[in-house]
Parts: C-alpha cells; sequence; structure tokens
C-alpha cells in the first residue's frame, strides 16, 4: 500500500511503490497477476467490508473469477481498475448472500457483524501505529462514497479515469467526488490538530 498527498499528512510519508505499467498490448499471465496483485485485493476486500472470518474464502473466490476473466481482458493497461471491480462486485455478492442466507434467528447477529466498520488493513493490524490509528479515524468521518474515492486515490494511487473505470461512475463524477473527499479530509485533520493542541 502507498500514501501520497493529504492521507500522507496524517499516516507520515513513505517512498512511493512503482506502478506497474502495462502496454494496451500486454496481457499478463495469471501467476504473475496473482502475485503482483495479492495485497492489493486482500486490503481492498477488508475495507469493502468483509468480515475477517470470511475474508480467504471471499479471496479466493475473487482469483476465481480473476482466473476465468482474464483472457477477456481488453485493456490490460486498465488491469487495477478492472480487478478493483470484480473485488466490489465479488464483495457486494458475498454481503448480499450473507444477508440472504440469515435465518430469523441469526438475522440479527449477521446484520451486526455487517455493520461494523471494515476490517483493518494487515498494515493496521501489523503496526498499529498512532499515526495508521488516525488515518482511519478520519477516513472513517467521510461518508462512504468520498471515502471510497479517496482511498484509491491516496491510498492505492489510482487516477480519477481509473478510479471511474473500477467504480463505473462519469469521469466528472469521479474528480469532483475526490475534490470533495480531499477537503473533508482536510478539514477533519485541521480539526483532530485542534483538538490535540488544546489538549496539550
Amino acid at each position: 500500500m502507498t500514501i501520497s498527498n493529504s492521507a500522507a499528512r496524517a499516516l507520515g510519508h513513505r517512498e512511493p511503490v512503482p506502478s506497474e505499467v502495462l502496454s494496451a498490448e500486454e496481457l499478463p499471465s495469471f501467476d504473475s497477476v496473482y502475485a503482483r496483485y495479492f495485497d492489493f485485493v486482500w486490503s481492498s476486500a477488508l475495507r469493502l467490508g468483509t468480515t475477517p472470518s470470511a475474508i480467504d474464502d471471499v479471496v479466493q473466490e475473487i482469483f476465481m473469477v480473476i482466473h476465468g476473466k482474464l483472457s477477456t481482458l481488453k485493456q490490460p493497461s486498465s488491469l487495477r481498475s478492472w480487478i478493483y471491480g470484480i473485488v466490489r462486485r465479488t464483495v457486494s455478492d458475498h454481503r448480499r448472500a450473507l444477508k440472504t442466507r440469515a435465518g430469523a434467528s441469526g438475522a440479527l447477529a449477521i446484520h451486526a457483524e455487517l455493520e461494523q466498520p471494515p476490517a483493518r488493513t494487515p498494515l493496521d493490524l501489523k503496526e498499529q501505529s498512532d499515526r495508521v490509528k488516525l488515518l482511519w479515524d478520519l477516513l472513517e468521518e467521510l461518508s462512504w462514497p468520498k471515502r471510497e474515492v479517496f482511498m484509491l486515490a491516496e491510498l492505492e494511487e489510482m487516477t480519477a479515469p481509473e478510479i471511474a473505470e473500477a467504480l463505473d461512475i462519469p469521469l466528472n463524477t469521479a474528480y469532483s467526488r475526490l475534490r470533495a473527499a480531499r477537503v473533508a479530509f482536510e478539514a477533519a485533520l485541521a480539526r483532530r490538530t485542534a483538538q490535540n493542541a488544546g489538549k496539550a
């Protein structure tokens, strides 16, 4: 996971990992996709609300879909946004299936689990640093549409066109949503900084 711009101020600067650039003609092998994008798929599925108890099964299902559809990929240069679209749909289907399977006796328990905030990424669980906690606290102040585009832009370093493709939204919507998310994040960060200064 890489960090840029506004998020870096909360989490601290880290050197970005160079993004893979594929030509329009180059179709990657499934093994290379699995190796390069496993962490991306795992963390994205968690952020989208997959419960820790189900993450292994969901990630496996995502890669099964990727394996089956990889040969149909028309624009290899858009691989990451294409993968995120699969993650998004698979997680949504999984959550819908959980709600459908829940009987009257188990509905409340399932609902309570689904309504928990998205599980932290492996980085959060591993480091548990104050800055990571601050970042997630600030993200949780954003509405979900803003939070999703902000995470894709700042944490995954997706461009606005990639985000628009991944979320299947107009490009102008991606730009405007990202601008609003950054303004809201900066405002939340300023409030938190002022609160901390007042406690000092």
